[in-house]
């Protein structure tokens, strides 16, 4: 082999020293899905690593191109939900960016923060196309990692009036409460129950962390007009909840039907929803090739299960904010 070959290493504090903001988070993966929409990008649905059942987790592996950013790349993310016993995120991850034209690596990122944040662009995202015009309260199940950013992002673009949160442990979500709280500036709500949580809301985010599908979230709960965004590993919804979607938006056609695993997969399983009962990707309604919401009377549900080319784009955003402030470190490899 010729010359020498370096990667850019960028480590969880390189990442927290690139102090992101809101703006630039969601202005990254919004490109992202642009480039998706128009054909720039190549998706593989992800894949996964069980282990051994008795570890209680398992490994996602994503994959994806993206023309735009000449970046192909792989992330690995590992999803343990016991891992709050031991003091740790339940989900950590690694990004692997490639050369597509040499398949030659350039960086390796830590993504457990790429993984939360883009998964909470994405949601704010969904909402910014599909959600009534002016919501003002949110309801949100779950309290790990991506939760947060949902939150916090969501409520950049809408500045909601009333936020109700909750999660199964009550010292989670408290806390998760408290956090917000005093990041918002502003009062969230941490509630008993999924009722009193999501229950006539504008926007209803399940991100609960299920052993098992349950049907803990109730159709009922749903307002004419809300915009639903359920994306836990195990579904937590009734199986009538898609009778009553004027739309159902999915981040990627060709990921809905992969593997066992996903929010409406018992929906799938039962043919209530399929590719052509589907109104269409995201990324073909950032790009404007398809309509968003068309009504304020319109109920739709969106549902994304995350796309490697959001960690992409993202990772590649934080690449270049790192070259320009001189943060991170180049490693031989070779």
């Amino acid at each position: 082999m010729s010359g020498q070959i370096q990667i850019t290493w960028l480590n969880g504090r390189d990442i927290e020293a690139l102090a992101f903001t809101d703006d630039e988070i969601l202005e990254a993966v919004e490109a992202g899905l642009r480039f998706a929409g128009e054909g720039e990008t190549v998706i593989e649905p992800r894949v996964h690593l069980r282990p051994d059942p008795a570890f209680n987790g398992h490994f996602n592996v994503l994959r994806g191109y993206v023309a735009p950013l000449g970046t192909a790349g792989v992330k690995i993310v590992g999803d343990y939900v016991d891992n709050y016993r031991r003091g740790l995120p339940s989900e950590m991850a690694l990004l692997n960016l490639f050369d597509p034209q040499t398949g030659m690596p350039k960086a390796i990122l830590d993504a457990t923060a790429i993984t939360e944040m883009r998964t909470g662009a994405l949601t704010a995202i969904g909402a910014k196309y599909l959600a009534m015009k002016n919501p003002r309260v949110l309801g949100h199940v779950g309290a790990r990692g991506t939760a947060y950013w949902n939150v916090r992002l969501l409520d950049r673009l809408f500045d909601f009036a009333e936020i109700r949160v909750h999660s199964r442990r009550p010292e989670s979500r408290e806390a998760f409460a408290r956090r917000l709280s005093a990041d918002l500036e502003k009062e969230v709500i941490a509630t008993d129950d999924w009722e009193s949580c999501l229950d006539g809301a504008d926007i209803l985010v399940e991100a609960s962390r299920l052993p098992e599908p349950m049907p803990l979230f109730r159709t009922r709960w749903i307002r004419p007009g809300a915009l639903v965004i359920p994306y836990g590993t195990m579904s937590a919804l009734e199986l009538d909840i898609t009778d009553d979607m004027d739309k159902i938006v999915v981040d990627d056609r060709g990921q809905m039907n992969a593997g066992p695993l996903g929010a409406l997969r018992p929906h799938i399983d039962a043919g209530k929803v399929s590719p052509e009962s589907v109104h269409g990707e995201i990324g073909e309604i950032v790009c404007e090739r398809l309509p968003g919401r068309e009504s304020e009377a319109e109920t739709i549900l969106f549902w994304h299960r995350g796309l490697a080319t959001s960690d992409i784009a993202l990772g590649v955003a934080m690449l270049q904010k790192a070259g320009r402030l001189n943060i991170g470190r180049t490693l031989d490899y070779t």
